[in-house]
């Protein structure tokens, strides 16, 4: 019996392991500890700042890593837009990935202990490039990592496979995150507009594009053909990029993955909660720092002292307070360390301060550059899936849904909610603009095996993120047995998506792919077609369809679904649903939950 429990409990373990990675999957790493590449001086470039030499990768590439395409945003740089790098003598190797930025670790499931305080260094504004060999005038894709904008790290992702294959050049991309990335305190005013938006994290991919545009053609690529594409937090940076006038002609193409765009006012983004700002605003950061150094006993002592500090004594006072001492005000993190606080401030300069749907609606309000948006399926089953409320367990192993029909339920209004807010609203306000290339995709593929048990084809589906190693060619990354079975027919949709992402970094228009045989892709609205559906011939292949979903319309079905059980159940698929999309105003949504709710309290 001795025995078995302890083959029982090391099982356990290795299934933690793997789900702990699935959970970080793709958003962060730890640091980079392997040793760097061969340099091959075939590979040398010159950049503005000097000489590069990097290396041969894989599938033919080569590769060139942890550029500097800024200053490293370090002492009176904190909290300041990125400024060029530096100039260096000689030849740089460009050989490891650079620092990632700072970020709270990776929590190990169910056992609430982290692998340190911090990760990280402020030092991290770097970029990678892969290329074809003799790579010249070839379309860039420029990769933006996910991870709620506070988690994650472009060398996460390997773009080798895609590029080869696409002919492509792939850059991914490291950006401030969390609080460096986001903080407009309206108390430390400079007179700087850039300065004082808060959109730091924002003000790194503008100047990573700028470098971009100011270098690639040393390694093969085009300036002109340039595609910002990300998933997640980066599908929603690449629709600040779209919404941003000082990102102007620095990108021809743009892909949203599971993304969607909801910047937060300079209010929520910096004020007193009390005030109308956010529980994690600047001025509430402040409050957090002062009670948990014992500057002050509580909070309403602090929010006293913080309005007697003068600005010098405010600033003095948070650029003294390092990495760790900023992040430790957020004593609990999301899926997978993800930080709750508002980012993309409408600051009227780098974000424009407008309704999101008057932006997207006006072409002279936006970068109205040929787009795809996309969501999966089932997006919020990354998150559920390994949820206690949700499943059972035994041993930390997940085992089997508590109550399929009524998680199923929630993880369908959720990513209606999600595909309303993140694609359709946006597409019909993009093509209204006159945009005339808009295009939409849903993720279907559900094909992962019963894992010890668990059904992940059920549970997970076509859930967040699950994309991604179809555009990168990427499954070994995910150390879970079951999660990607081989197949030809996972392996044709994989190259049929990378082929639709080739041809539309190539042209500005997917349409069949790359290879020219997959079925064509038509923009939104054609001939009254919507979306095209991914997914395998097993359940149906790649087709168009015209479905589309409006956040009202998700609304009226749940207040129509007779399958729910209770008014309760009603009430808490609303507040679930809309929560993925944020921003939603539940009193004209579903005025009955609110008077239930307040009634309750």
């Amino acid at each position: 019996m001795k025995k078995l429990l302890i083959i029982l409990l090391v099982l356990s373990m290795l299934v933690v392991a793997g789900l702990v990675a699935l959970r970080g999957y793709l958003a962060r790493v730890a640091p980079q500890t392997a040793p760097p590449e061969q340099r091959d001086d075939v590979t040398i470039r010159r950049t503005s700042s000097g000489e590069v030499v990097g290396f041969f990768a894989k599938a033919g590439t080569r590769a060139w890593l942890g550029i500097p395409y800024a200053r490293p945003p370090v002492g009176e740089l904190r909290w300041r837009p990125p400024q060029p790098p530096e100039s260096w003598e000689g030849v740089r190797e460009a050989l490891a990935f650079g620092n990632i930025c700072p970020q709270k670790p990776l929590w190990l499931i169910d056992v609430g202990e982290a692998l340190g305080d911090t990760l990280g260094d402020e030092d991290c504004l770097t970029l990678n490039i892969w290329a074809p060999a003799n790579a010249t005038r070839l379309p860039v894709m420029f990769w933006i990592h996910g991870g709620g904008n506070s988690i994650g790290t472009g060398a996460t992702y390997d773009g080798a496979r895609l590029a080869s294959e696409q002919n492509v050049l792939v850059v991914t991309v490291n950006y401030r995150l969390g609080p460096l990335g986001w903080f407009a305190h309206p108390d430390l005013p400079t007179g700087w507009p850039l300065a004082d938006s808060g959109n730091y994290g924002t003000l790194d991919l503008i100047r990573a594009l700028e470098w971009t545009r100011d270098n690639i053609r040393s390694f093969g690529g085009d300036p002109d053909k340039v595609t910002v594409f990300g998933e997640s937090a980066g599908g929603y940076n690449v629709l600040a990029l779209m919404a941003s006038p000082l990102a102007k002609g620095l990108f021809q193409r743009a892909i949203s993955q599971s993304g969607g765009y909801r910047p937060a006012s300079m209010t929520e983004a910096g004020d007193f909660r009390t005030a109308g700002g956010h529980e994690f605003s600047a001025r509430e950061i402040v409050n957090r720092l002062l009670v948990r150094d014992r500057t002050v006993a509580d909070r309403d002592a602090a929010v006293v002292y913080q309005g007697d500090m003068s600005t010098d004594a405010l600033r003095g006072y948070l650029y003294d307070k390092s990495i760790a001492e900023i992040f430790s005000v957020w004593d609990e993190t999301a899926f997978g360390g993800m930080l709750d606080f508002p980012f993309h401030f409408a600051d009227g300069v780098v974000l424009p301060n407008q309704p999101v749907d008057e932006t997207f609606s006006n072409t002279d309000n936006y970068n109205a550059v040929p787009v795809i948006l996309g969501t999966n399926r089932d997006e919020p089953a990354l998150f559920m899936a390994w949820d206690p409320d949700w499943t059972e367990t035994f041993l930390w192993i997940f085992r089997a849904l508590k109550d399929e029909s009524a998680y199923l339920r929630a993880v369908k209004y959720g990513a209606l909610a999600w595909k309303a807010r993140g694609v359709d609203e946006l597409a019909e306000a993009m093509t209204r603009s006159g945009n005339r290339r808009v295009y939409a995709y849903r993720f279907d593929w559900d094909e992962e095996d019963t894992v010890m048990g668990y059904d992940l084809s059920t549970a997970l589906g076509a859930a967040h993120a699950m994309e991604l190693p179809f555009v990168f060619d990427s499954y070994h990354l995910i150390p879970i047995d079951g999660l990607f079975p081989p197949s030809e027919a996972r392996d044709g949709l994989a190259r049929s998506i990378r082929n639709y992402w080739g041809r539309f970094a190539a042209t500005g228009n997917p349409d069949r792919g790359s290879a020219r045989n997959n079925p064509p892709w038509v923009s939104w609205g054609t001939t009254g077609l919507t979306s095209l559906i991914l997914d395998t011939p097993r359940d149906g292949g790649i087709r168009m369809t015209d479905t589309r979903i409006s956040l009202q319309a998700v609304a009226e079905m749940l207040a129509a679904d007779p399958d729910i059980a209770s008014e309760a159940e009603r009430c808490d698929l609303y507040r679930r649903a809309f929560a993925w999309v944020g921003g939603v105003d539940l009193q004209t949504l579903a005025p009955q939950c609110v008077i239930a709710s307040t009634v309750g309290d």
